[in-house]
């Protein structure tokens, strides 16, 4: 930084395409910091090193932090300052900011931008963007991954390329754009119906794609593409080195009007837009929206890989309650397991996420990952928390059970039976067309509230087709963004987690996870007051009964637990063996 004349340095988590999780070769801030949570930015000075985080990580935050003499700040609690504050703190006139432009936002960098103006600095050269120094200390860096990727077949995409380009250029025409910039990889992917294998768990490809009305330009590396090649020629895509984007970006968009959203696009992609006088329509990309609602193809195939994934579940389920406290077990094992039956199921690709096996104290910790080091042995007693999802060729999932591991107390089943009422109330729930997320929140967070507990975290987020298992922009929570982050109405086909939980510190956490379609309702189809949606839910895994206060639930909430288990039982029950088939039975019987 010395060296550099820089004496704010910015670390962020992200990659070039600004991606939740990212492959080996970005991973600077934990390089730098030891942090290993998929969210988070690190600011260095002289004399002083920040880490802030959100509230699923506060716990592993702390705790992986711990002697490393960098200060956590905790988003979004009282009297914390965010990231922006502290940069103005720390930025005096005649001081420089620093970052990987590469790797920040556009509309970040921008806020940084008058930051640093506000300190006075309004001369050019008080901002650096084009250097990584994380990388440059960094010995042995993993290399830029290179894999290979894939066609996703139209049997399971649904809709072909073609199709969805002429959706594109129809949105492109009407906001008067002559190029849409695509950088997010998942957008990427499902444009094109590839597959790639360039970030773990997230199968997608490293790459830019520019639209404009007369072609489209694909930048990526040679390596990754050469089994696919013909297929992208076929359709007309030029293809470019992954690199040159940043050149050709600035010509492409020579005096253009280019979309591209900026919370998106990379800060040094936006100058190199800039610099070449573009005009810059700040939207989200048409991509973000058509993707977030599938298509009648992708929800058919969803219930197919979800109907594999719960047989694989059940079985895992028949083997843990089998095998708890008569055999040695710990959170890896437990989680090794349930790869191994999921693994077993045809067209099984990998994991949609690391699994997190979380047993007593470190089920409150949201996003708690095991490793050697820090695994418990899982004994009869308390709670494991168990969340875990896969891709399938037919779609991904995700899926959160806790299991009750032994005798539990009066405390901790009042708190399972509140969770499960969220998860049971939200699910069944009723609403007329226009409702969004932001509506239906507060159905899976009352019983919660009347004990006087929360959780720090979203209920739902939207789940990608064979692509990221955290997708926008569908979600339930009650927090209110505006701007391009708006929260839409619930459409038919979009696919959405259903998550209620709570943790409590030094003792267990409980979360409940389904994944949930969104469809008309046919009973009041033609009702005068406007068409009805509800939820058809995709997981197909029962409840722990023997953590259930039945006395508590109402006999609506009793109704959908029992009918949700009858389904269960009739759609996995024909694919288990006898045995499994008996347990499977107890484990539905009503209540």
């Amino acid at each position: 930084m010395k060296k550099a004349h820089i004496d704010v340095y910015l670390i962020p988590t992200d990659d070039f395409h600004l991606s939740e999780y990212v492959g080996d070769y970005f991973k600077c801030r934990e390089y730098m910091s030891g942090f290993t949570g998929s969210a988070g930015i690190m600011a260095v000075t002289e004399h002083h090193a920040g880490l802030w985080t959100d509230g699923r990580y506060f716990l592993q935050a702390e705790q992986q932090l711990t002697g490393s003499g960098i200060e956590l700040f905790r988003m979004g609690m009282d009297g914390v300052p965010g990231i922006n504050e502290y940069v103005a703190q720390h930025l005096k006139k005649g001081m420089t900011l620093g970052f990987d432009g590469r790797c920040m936002a556009a509309s970040q960098g921008l806020r940084y931008e008058e930051l640093v103006k506000s300190c006075g600095n309004t001369e050019a050269g008080y901002l650096i963007y084009q250097m990584d120094l994380a990388g440059e200390i960094w010995n042995d860096r993993p290399p830029i991954s290179r894999e290979k990727a894939f066609v996703l077949n139209i049997k399971y995409a649904g809709e072909s390329y073609e199709s969805k380009l002429i959706k594109i250029r129809k949105d492109m025409e009407e906001k008067k754009a002559d190029l849409c910039l695509l950088t997010a990889l998942d957008e990427i992917a499902w444009l094109l119906n590839i597959r790639g294998n360039d970030v773990k768990c997230n199968p997608v490809l490293l790459s830019y794609l520019i639209v404009s009305h007369e072609e489209t330009v694909l930048y990526c590396f040679e390596e990754s593409i050469k089994e696919i090649r013909k297929y992208l020629e076929h359709l007309g895509i030029k293809i470019r080195d992954y690199f040159s984007v940043y050149e050709e970006a600035g010509k492409y968009g020579r005096d253009r009007r280019v979309l591209a959203d900026t919370d998106k696009i990379n800060y040094t992609l936006y100058m190199s837009l800039l610099k070449s006088n573009a005009k810059i329509l700040d939207h989200n990309t048409p991509v973000y929206f058509l993707k977030a609602v599938k298509n009648k193809t992708e929800v058919e195939n969803e219930r197919k890989a979800h109907l594999k994934d719960a047989i694989a579940y059940i079985r895992f389920l028949y083997w843990f309650k089998n095998h708890l406290g008569k055999q040695y077990m710990d959170e890896l094992t437990v989680a090794e397991r349930l790869l191994q039956e999921r693994m077993k199921m045809e067209h099984f690709m990998e994991e949609s996420f690391d699994p997190i096996v979380a047993y007593g104290d470190h089920g409150a910790i949201v996003h708690y990952s095991a490793s050697k080091d820090s695994g418990y042995e899982i004994q009869p007693s308390s709670f494991v928390l168990i969340d875990t999802g896969a891709h399938y060729l037919e779609g991904t999932t995700d899926i959160t059970r806790t299991l009750a591991c032994g005798t539990l107390t009066d405390r901790q089943k009042q708190h399972y039976t509140a969770v499960l009422r969220g998860n049971l109330n939200l699910g069944g729930t009723r609403f007329l067309y226009g409702v969004n997320g932001l509506n239906l929140d507060v159905l899976a967070r009352q019983p919660l509230w009347e004990l006087g507990l929360d959780y720090n975290h979203g209920t739902g987020h939207g789940v990608g087709y064979l692509l990221n298992v955290h997708e926008g922009p569908n979600v339930f929570r009650f927090r209110i963004t505006e701007g391009k982050k708006r929260v839409p109405k619930l459409e038919e086909g979009m696919i959405t987690s259903n998550e209620p939980g709570v943790y409590l510190k030094g003792e267990y956490g409980i979360r409940l996870e389904n994944m949930m379609v969104c469809r008309r309702c046919e009973d009041y189809d033609t009702n005068p007051f406007g068409h009805f949606m509800e939820f058809e839910t995709l997981t197909l895994v029962p409840f722990e009964r023997e953590a259930i206060v039945a006395e508590e639930l109402t006999r609506r909430e009793r109704k959908l637990l029992n009918d949700y288990h009858a389904r269960v039982y009739e759609a996995v029950s024909p694919y288990l063996d006898p045995e499994e088939q008996e347990f499977l039975k107890r484990y539905t019987e009503p209540l």
